[in-house]
């Protein structure tokens, strides 16, 4: 049992250096590939055989899901009809750990005739793959967590790592947002979590905390205690100016015993977070969690309160 363990975890170590590994060969060919995919304006085409062929099916389905055209490209199917997929100005990012397969080989001047830059994945930078292709990514391994040093393992993880370094890097820089991919994931909890906007989840009508800047402090209190600790503060127009939370008052009693002498003009917080209804939810969780909040008031163009929203209602709708 011991020695099942043990090797189970010599596996996981394997594999996590060679893919931390990967961070000292991240440099200008990395910079070339990635401004390569997010120029490009047409597809992109991942090429593997074998294992490296599995590998590239997950980095073109993750391309997919940033809104990047992309598919996986079997090479033997290719020379035998299904380059009539490939058109001018793709972009192919090929795996292959020896970058000798021969396979592959056969289409690197097909796709140069075409017209599309060959970017590939190796763990042979000196390989006749690497020496034919226009941007070289070296994912080469000391070793293979297999025994006999045979079957990829250590190799395929290090490609797939590599694949998405090159998927999220092209996200930065093409500046892709959230929005964007809830449109992508309409399906499911992540479509769910992603498209849901505020006005469905907030509370409102009478459930909105909100107190005048001149009441008592009394009536802040007991609207706070019937509403889940929070109220907003308005000024004569009905404008939001302010906040008082729970945490405002507990600060507020360690300074003071007389709360109820003050104003909650003199109280609240005047730089509130507020959110706007036809905001996503997931907005609403980071601000919280940037902020180290438990709830926002929602308002509308004018800033005046609309809505009150949760994190006990984020976490019920599956948000958090």
């Amino acid at each position: 049992m011991n020695e099942t363990i043990e090797k189970g975890k010599q596996v996981i170590r394997l594999e996590g250096e060679a893919v931390l590994a990967l961070q000292d060969r991240i440099g200008n060919e990395f910079v070339r590939a990635v401004n390569a995919v997010a120029k490009n304006k047409g597809r992109v085409i991942v090429i593997g055989m074998g294992k490296s062929g599995i590998i590239g099916e997950k980095i073109a389905a993750t391309f997919r899901s940033v809104g990047i055209p992309a598919f996986s490209l079997h090479p033997a199917e290719g020379v035998h009809g299904d380059l009539g997929l490939v058109a001018k100005n793709d972009v192919a990012i090929i795996v292959s750990k020896s970058g000798e397969t021969e396979e592959i080989l056969r289409l690197i001047p097909i796709l140069k005739e075409i017209g599309v830059l060959a970017i590939c994945i190796t763990g042979n930078v000196k390989s006749q793959l690497a020496q034919l292709s226009d941007i070289v990514l070296d994912s080469s391994v000391k070793e293979e967590a297999c025994p006999y040093d045979l079957a990829a393992t250590t190799s395929s993880t290090a490609a797939l790592a590599l694949g998405d370094a090159l998927v999220v890097s092209m996200m930065h820089k093409k500046e892709f947002k959230p929005e964007s991919f809830a449109f992508l994931h309409p399906g499911g909890a992540v479509g769910k979590r992603l498209r849901m906007k505020i006005e469905e989840i907030m509370l409102t009508g009478t459930y909105v905390p909100i107190i005048s800047y001149d009441s008592s402090m009394k009536e802040a209190v007991l609207e706070m205690t019937s509403k889940r600790g929070i109220t907003s503060v308005v000024n004569g127009d009905g404008r939001v100016i302010g906040v008082i939370t729970d945490g405002d008052l507990r600060r507020l009693l360690e300074k003071t015993e007389n709360i109820f002498e003050l104003r909650p003009q003199d109280v609240m917080s005047r730089t509130p977070k507020t959110m706007k209804k036809d905001e996503l939810a997931s907005a609403a969780v980071r601000k919280m969690e940037k902020h180290g909040i438990t709830a926002l008031v929602v308002t509308d163009d004018d800033e005046k309160p609309v809505g009150i929203v949760h994190l006990h209602d984020l976490m019920r709708e599956g948000i958090v």
